[in-house]
C-alpha cells in the first residue's frame, strides 16, 4: 500500500480549544456549530440531510467511508453539513454496490474534513460544555486570523436557515393519480419523507419555506404536512402563520422535527435551544398513548417547551424522550394536527415509528 503524508488539520472550537488532525484532501477552511452523531452507519445519510446545514458533523462511529458511496442513498441533492471531524477515515471501500469512495464524493462537492481526531475526547468535551461554532482549517491558516473570522460566525439561536435550503420553486413527487393529494412545506425536507407518503397512496405537491395558505391550498389538497429542517423555529414567521390558518381551518396536519417546533409556537408554545440536541439512530421515545416503546432516529437542536405544553388545554404530549424527558410528541385535543420531533421516515434498522404516516393517512380519512 501506497504511503502518501496529509496536511496537518485543527478543529478550533470557539472557547479557544484545539484539535489536531489530518486533513482528507480538501484545502480550505468552514465554519459551523460543532454537533455529534452516534449513528454506527448512515453517513452518506447524515451528510445529505439538510436539517443539518450550517453544522459541522462529528462522527462518534470509529470508521467512516468504509462502505463508500450509493447514489440512492441520499436525502437530498447535496452535501448539506459544513465539515466532517472523524477518527479513522477510510479510502478504500468494500460495498458491492457502492458506485465511488467517500474521498471522491467529498472532493465532487467540496467538503472539508478533518480525521485523525480523538473524536472520544472531543464529543465528551461538547457534552460537558454544549454545542458551539467552530473551524475546521486545512490550509494552514494561523490561530489568531481564525480566531477573528470565528467570532463573526452567528449563533445558531436566532438563526434562520430554512430559506438556505429550501426549493426555490414548487416541485411535485409521486403518481399524479394517486388518491390522497398532499401540500408539504419544505423547510429542509428529507426524500425519505416523500417516498413514505408516496408508498401510501399520495400525490405530493412541494411548496417553498415562505409559500402562503393560500399557495398550498391552490393544489387543493387532501391534508398539509410540515418538514424538517435546519436552524432556529421563530424566526419562521411566515410559516407559523400557516400552520395558524391551517389548524383554524381544521385541515389534517402532519409535522416533522422542524415541522413540529412551527406547530408549538402556532399554539403559543415556545421552544428553546438544547445544550447538545439529539442526533443519532436509538433514542429511545416512549407513546404515551399506546404505552409502546420506539426507537427513534433524531437529529434536532431545538425543543417544544414542556412546562408550557403541559399547561395549554388545547394541547396534549403524546411521545416523551426516555433519555432526559423531552417532548417527543404531541397532538392537539379538537384539531386534526400532529408532530413529532424525530424522524419516521429513517427507519434505522427498527421500523417503529413508520406507523405515523398511517396515522397521517387515516387523519384525512376520517
Amino acid at each position: 500500500m501506497k504511503y502518501t503524508t496529509r496536511q496537518s488539520a485543527i478543529l478550533l472550537l470557539s472557547d479557544g480549544t484545539i484539535f489536531h488532525g489530518k486533513s482528507i484532501g480538501i484545502s480550505g477552511t468552514t465554519f459551523g456549530e460543532v454537533c455529534f452523531n452516534t449513528g454506527m452507519t448512515g453517513y452518506q445519510e447524515i451528510f445529505t440531510d439538510p436539517s443539518y446545514f450550517g453544522q459541522i458533523m462529528i462522527a462518534t462511529n470509529a470508521h467512516i467511508g468504509n462502505y463508500g458511496v450509493n447514489e440512492k442513498e441520499v436525502e437530498s441533492s447535496s452535501i448539506k453539513i459544513s465539515g466532517l471531524v472523524c477518527k479513522n477515515f477510510s479510502f478504500n471501500y468494500s460495498r458491492a454496490d457502492a458506485s465511488q469512495s467517500l474521498e471522491d464524493y467529498f472532493i465532487k462537492e467540496n467538503l472539508i474534513c478533518i480525521s485523525d481526531v480523538d473524536t472520544r475526547a472531543l464529543v465528551s468535551f461538547i457534552r460537558d460544555n454544549g454545542a458551539m461554532n467552530a473551524v475546521i482549517c486545512t490550509d494552514g491558516s494561523s490561530v489568531e486570523v481564525l480566531k477573528a473570522a470565528l467570532a463573526n460566525v452567528p449563533d445558531m439561536k436566532g438563526l434562520e436557515l430554512a430559506s438556505k435550503v429550501s426549493t426555490k420553486e414548487p416541485y411535485f413527487h409521486g403518481a399524479a393519480d394517486a388518491t390522497y393529494r398532499i401540500s408539504a412545506l419544505d423547510l429542509g425536507i428529507k426524500t425519505n419523507i416523500l417516498r413514505n407518503l408516496a408508498k401510501r397512496d399520495c400525490y405530493i405537491k412541494v411548496f417553498p419555506f415562505d409559500s402562503s395558505y393560500e399557495d398550498l391550498k391552490s393544489f387543493k389538497p387532501d391534508g398539509y404536512f410540515l418538514s424538517n429542517g435546519p436552524g432556529d423555529p421563530e424566526p419562521l414567521s411566515s410559516a407559523i402563520e400557516l400552520a395558524k390558518e391551517v389548524i383554524k381551518d381544521n385541515k389534517p396536519l402532519f409535522g416533522i422535527c422542524l415541522g413540529h417546533q412551527v406547530i408549538g409556537l402556532a399554539n403559543g408554545v415556545s421552544t428553546y435551544k438544547m445544550f447538545n440536541g439529539h442526533r443519532g439512530i436509538n433514542h429511545p421515545v416512549k407513546n404515551l398513548i399506546t404505552g409502546k416503546g420506539e426507537i427513534t432516529s433524531q437529529n434536532h437542536g431545538f425543543a417544544v417547551n414542556k412546562e408550557e405544553l403541559d399547561s395549554n388545554p388545547d394541547l396534549e404530549i403524546t411521545h416523551l424522550h426516555l433519555n432526559d424527558g423531552t417532548v417527543a410528541g404531541m397532538r392537539m385535543k379538537n384539531k386534526n394536527c400532529f408532530s413529532v420531533q424525530y424522524h419516521p421516515e429513517a427507519s434505522p434498522g427498527p421500523h417503529d415509528s413508520a406507523y405515523l404516516f398511517d396515522q397521517f393517512i387515516e387523519n384525512i380519512k376520517g
